[in-house]
């Protein structure tokens, strides 16, 4: 009787052990990473496209299979730049939707929101749309960064500017989050290493747009140079305020986040054709067309999306998309969080769509390290200078 009944709870044991080893997000058939997005705020221009990017290249990669037999499904939730919003996006993904990872999440304060209920539980952070260093720092199994930091960006802009360019006043405009600090940081480290000056430091709000008072208070201060943190919208609005201010000789850095098409053809149809400058981790598509590989996901993405040029969002969610499915095929068919991990830690390639290569290791979760130093000519991002 002792031993049917133990073979009874052995048998029982057995069907249960599947159930409770299971990881979260993947099923048989099915993985479910999931995104925090801002599909309706300042950012939009970067989350709208990598979605569509995204899910294009998802939809491609399922119409062949998927991978190891797996389908993905990829969940987004709009927060409109809003942290509290950002929050409850990350436990709808997390708790109830038990992602298995999380991509392309929009915003630094955002994406430390979401941190709070993504590390306990070791939910992966892959390429989040924000290069903020405390995407990888400090150094988390499961926080995986696309490109280099805003702040390596600024910093390699800003040194090209002062050693080519002569700059040698700074001023500051800024949103007051996170992703603000991170470009004070490197302009004011620059300033201090090179015995320069820095001049007005204006705050903003993420809904402001008469950027009137602040540009006149960097007219006061005699800046040649300003850092820029703000919105999409609002940095074209500043720039081209300025030109109409007649402020042609100042110069204005901005950070990956400033480094879109949006921003170089929004400026130029108000006609400022030069004086932006960014550095940032992956190289503008518009002057890399002869790239076969380029030229084919172009022609594939108008197909997907009817849209007829792929902006710089799609570009960062087509690249982000590609390194996830590559961790997922390396990782193999029996599917954990841990060997997924260790899969990514070990990708090295060259990304022809970001022009940048992409290498984690153990030690180093930014993927590509390259800073390409940029600057805006007749509605275009022109490279003049790449830092490895």
């Amino acid at each position: 009787m002792k031993t049917l009944k133990a073979i009874a709870m052995t048998a029982t044991l057995a069907l249960a052990t599947p159930a409770l080893a299971q990881t979260p997000g993947v099923s048989d058939d099915e993985i479910k990473i999931g995104g925090g997005h801002d599909l309706s705020g300042i950012f939009a221009p970067f989350s709208v496209p990598a979605v569509a990017a995204a899910q294009a290249y998802f939809a491609k990669i399922n119409a062949a299979g998927g991978v190891h037999g797996r389908k993905i499904t990829y969940i987004v939730e709009d927060h409109g730049y809003q942290v509290p919003k950002a929050a409850q996006a990350a436990n709808k993904l997390v708790n109830k939707d038990e992602v298995f990872a999380m991509l392309l999440s929009l915003g630094t304060p955002h994406n430390l929101a979401m941190f709070q209920l993504m590390g306990p539980q070791g939910v992966p952070n892959i390429s989040p749309l924000t290069a903020a260093r405390q995407m990888v720092e400090p150094l988390e199994p499961w926080k995986f960064g696309g490109t280099a930091s805003y702040y390596e960006g600024v910093r390699a802009t800003l040194e090209y500017l002062v050693d080519e360019e002569g700059a040698q006043k700074f001023c500051l405009m800024i949103l007051p989050t996170d992703f603000g600090q991170e470009i004070e940081a490197a302009v004011n480290d620059i300033a201090e290493e090179r015995g320069l000056e820095i001049g007005a430091e204006v705050s903003h709000k993420p809904d402001e747009s008469d950027f009137t008072g602040a540009l006149g208070k960097v007219k006061e201060s005699g800046c040649d140079t300003v850092g820029l943190a703000l919105g999409v919208s609002q940095m074209i609005n500043a720039v081209a305020t300025a030109h109409k201010l007649g402020m042609d000789d100042v110069r204005f850095v901005v950070s990956s986040a400033g480094f879109h098409t949006v921003v170089a053809k929004g400026l130029a149809a108000q006609g400022v054709m030069s004086g932006v400058y960014a550095g940032s981790g992956w190289q503008d598509l518009e002057t890399r067309l002869d790239n076969p590989a380029v030229q084919e996901w172009v022609a594939e993405f108008k197909e997907a999306t009817g849209e007829d040029y792929p902006s710089t969002g799609a570009v960062l969610g087509r690249s982000a998309a590609e390194l996830l499915v590559r961790a997922l095929e390396a990782a193999g068919p029996d599917l954990t969080r841990e060997n997924f991990i260790a899969a990514l830690e070990n990708l090295n390639y060259r990304d022809e769509i970001s022009g940048n290569t992409v290498t984690f290791s153990a030690d180093d979760h930014e993927g590509a390290d390259e800073v390409f130093v940029s600057r805006i000519n007749n509605g275009s991002w022109e490279l003049v200078k790449t830092v490895e």
